[in-house]
């Protein structure tokens, strides 16, 4: 078993299906990485999902003026984990911001670490990436079982992230797995 909290970002619908203008490209390239950490990592899991608010306010306003199909309930087909992850979610936590730390900070421990997986690597993790290394949490972010709105802009938030170090750092499966060992 390996330490720390498996946070897997926004593994839904929205992001998962190809005509859906957020569709994250290798969506199923960070599904499978993510399937490969369940294991090691149990009861220790929390899956998060992005919603959009009842009522948009402040620059949240603007930002559904340009993304309007997105303004649904929580319990819209667009905003369910996909498939695979929907009926094994040990534990999932809902946020209206791009960052979960919020959600995610009563699930750790003192001195625990963040395993960050899930989409969109360019948003979401590097939004919960950020707040929780500046929480003094050390945070693991998992390359290759995150995804990017494309994959340059992937590259772009590892790249930015991994410039955190040691707060915050880059790794694979393997090398988290074998971290394990």
């Amino acid at each position: 078993m390996t330490t720390g909290l498996l946070a897997v970002i926004d593994m839904q619908r929205v992001f998962a299906e190809p005509e859906s203008p957020w569709a994250a490209p290798r969506f199923a390239e960070a599904a499978a990485g993510v399937r490969r950490l369940l294991p090691a990592y149990a009861d220790r899991v929390a899956f998060t999902r992005f919603l959009a608010p009842a009522q948009p306010a402040g620059a949240w306003a603007a930002y559904y003026e340009q993304w309007p199909f997105a303004l649904r309930p929580p319990d819209a087909q667009l905003w369910e984990l996909a498939d695979e992850f929907a009926k094994t979610a040990p534990r999932t936590v809902d946020a209206t911001t791009f960052g979960k730390w919020p959600c995610l900070a009563p699930h750790l421990g003192p001195d625990s670490r963040l395993i960050l997986t899930g989409v969109s690597t360019d948003c979401c993790v590097l939004s919960t990436a950020l707040a929780a290394a500046d929480a003094g949490v050390e945070v693991l972010v998992v390359a290759d079982a995150c995804a990017g709105a494309d994959d340059d802009s992937h590259a772009k938030a590892l790249h930015v992230m991994d410039l955190y170090r040691p707060l915050i750092r880059v790794t694979s499966v393997t090398e988290l797995l074998a971290e394990a060992r």
